[in-house]
């Protein structure tokens, strides 16, 4: 049997860009109008766009870049995990400011004297800034501070320690996102537990 013209009903559907309702008349109408669709183009080509560029971006990222950018993800889960606990020198709590943040991730061992220890997470806590940019690290206190928390076997584990600290891209990138979850994970789980 076949249908007449007029027995046949219209299909509807809304517009993918706009959301208006339009009468679809093949498969590819997917948009009402050539404005949407021209949108819609303009739109995924932007997409596209940013994201050859930040491919290209990370292609010319040195090794350096790559180190600074563990380092940022690295601090920010030892600032996010110390939050509200007391400076590892010092009686004064560690507490969240608007700007440039309320206090540092300072390194017992720094960076320069022990760079295989810069990821260790036993060798950086939190620290006021006062404690570590002007006190010097303060390094008797800081000690002390990390026999209380860690035990003296660990400090004295961590002060034996010698290592080469030479990272490859690859692992200082899979540094990076180990970091980031890590903090995504610890916040999910301080936020769960203010609820």
């Amino acid at each position: 049997m076949i249908r007449s013209a007029q027995s046949i009903k219209p299909k509807f559907r809304r517009c993918k860009e706009c959301g208006q309702q339009y009468e679809k008349r093949t498969m590819a109408h997917i948009y009402c109008s050539p404005p949407c669709l021209f949108e819609a183009k303009a739109k995924a080509d932007e997409k596209k766009a940013k994201a050859d560029y930040q491919r290209r971006k990370e292609a010319i990222k040195t090794r350096s870049d790559h180190m600074k950018a563990a380092q940022v993800e690295f601090n920010k889960f030892v600032r996010t995990r110390d939050a509200g606990k007391s400076c590892i020198c010092c009686p004064a709590p560690l507490q969240s400011a608007a700007v440039g943040g309320g206090f540092d991730c300072g390194h017992y061992r720094s960076v320069g004297s022990a760079p295989h220890l810069r990821f260790d997470e036993r060798n950086a806590h939190g620290q006021t800034k006062q404690c570590n940019r002007y006190g010097a690290g303060r390094a008797v206190d800081y000690r002390l501070g990390l026999i209380a928390r860690i035990g003296l076997a660990e400090v004295e584990a961590l002060e034996a320690e010698q290592g080469g600290g030479k990272w490859t891209v690859d692992e200082l990138v899979a540094i990076k996102l180990k970091y980031r979850a890590k903090t995504k994970a610890l916040l999910a789980q301080q936020k769960e537990s203010q609820c």
